[in-house]
């Protein structure tokens, strides 16, 4: 086992060793030769670390997935409207998720009828033309399903907002 005293005495020789050398060498031959030192005093660190048990990985943070960040946009339209900014991809994603409950729970779709309003243009057009077509096929199915009952609620609710 290596300690630190021990890693400080390596280093001094080779230091000292590349001293000597130094003078013989070319400023690039130099600069390679720092470049290889620092590396292995850097793995000798590393080394030192994972034996004493300390972690050398920096802990990420977590980054937040489609849905997550979607429904944060949600919350963030309705809660604190000056900090808002919009965003197409977020505004797609709740625009083609709408109807499922599972990816859109009801209290935030509460606040997604009330964005709908605001809703312009080719998206509130597009928005119209899918949940007619969706109901056309919903009630041409004769679902007793919970699930299919719940969307075609939920259809509804869009329709009578945006038509």
């Amino acid at each position: 086992m290596l300690w630190q005293s021990d890693l400080v005495s390596v280093e001094d020789v080779a230091e000292n060793k590349a001293a000597d050398e130094e003078e013989d060498l070319t400023p690039e031959e130099r600069r390679k030769l720092e470049r290889k030192l620092k590396k292995e005093r850097k793995k000798e660190e590393k080394k030192l670390m994972r034996e004493a048990g300390i972690s050398t990985k920096k802990a990420e943070p977590k980054k937040l997935s489609g849905p997550e960040l979607a429904l944060a946009y949600l919350t963030s339209w309705s809660e604190n409207p000056k900090e808002w900014k919009f965003q197409k991809t977020r505004q797609t994603w709740l625009l083609s998720h709408m109807y499922e409950k599972e990816k859109v729970p009801d209290e935030y779709f509460t606040i997604l009828l009330d964005y709908l309003q605001g809703l312009k243009g080719s998206a509130r057009d597009t928005t119209v033309q899918k949940a007619e077509a969706l109901m056309q096929e919903l009630d041409g199915s004769d679902a007793e399903d919970p699930a299919v009952m719940e969307r075609c609620e939920r259809i509804r609710q869009v329709l009578q907002l945006l038509s």
